[in-house]
């Protein structure tokens, strides 16, 4: 009897694992169709319900699709990244609620004192970046269940887009994603990957 491959073990069919990860690409190039209110909505829908601590969901985009808009981001983006973004059908800035447990009582009812657990700035700080990174990864991979492609970049003035977009102080930017239908791919071919037993060990005793 045949040993089962990695794809056969997995729930998803082949088809959904080619699209979230083996097929998937980074993108650097776009076509101009555009992104739609309603794909990210979807978007939205479908990965708000990967786990974040307390429940906090400390992600916050601000979507960038006019020319305006755009105009103001570019003198912030690096040299590399300026043409992708110019391009990019939409681009969304990703950012930390800092405030994030403001919203705890509604969001962790069970537990009504977890938002006086999070009074200090400094940890709840530290939580909102680890947990809206949490969520970025979630929402890569719904981007590329909606077949549209993401490009993250951490190549930009995070200071300068911080002033420039949110300089209210509860938001802290974290990444930049160009979102839209790819385009030719213009970068390298399939990077290598690490193999199961350079990631994964088991403890014995």
């Amino acid at each position: 009897m045949t040993a089962p491959t990695t794809a056969d073990l997995l729930a998803l069919d082949r088809a959904a694992q080619d699209l979230l990860f083996r097929a998937a690409r980074t993108a650097n190039t776009f076509t101009d169709e555009p992104v739609t209110d309603a794909q990210v909505a979807a978007i939205h829908d479908l990965i708000r319900y990967g786990p974040t601590a307390y429940n906090g969901q400390p992600l916050r985009v601000l979507l960038l699709r006019s020319p305006e808009s755009r105009a103001r981001l570019l003198p912030y983006v690096s040299s590399s990244n300026r043409a992708k973004t110019a391009s990019a059908p939409l681009v969304a800035v990703l950012a930390a609620d800092v405030d994030f447990h403001e919203r705890l009582p509604e969001l962790y009812p069970h537990r009504p004192q977890a938002r006086d657990w999070l009074a200090d700035r400094a940890a709840r700080v530290e939580q909102a970046r680890f947990n809206a990174t949490l969520q970025i990864g979630y929402l890569i991979v719904g981007v590329r269940a909606a077949g549209l492609a993401a490009g993250p970049m951490a190549g930009f003035d995070t200071a300068g887009v911080q002033r420039e977009f949110l300089p209210d102080g509860r938001h802290e930017v974290l990444l930049l994603l160009n979102l839209g239908h790819p385009g030719p791919h213009t970068g390298p071919t399939r990077l290598p990957r690490l193999a199961t037993g350079e990631v994964i060990r088991t403890l014995e005793g």
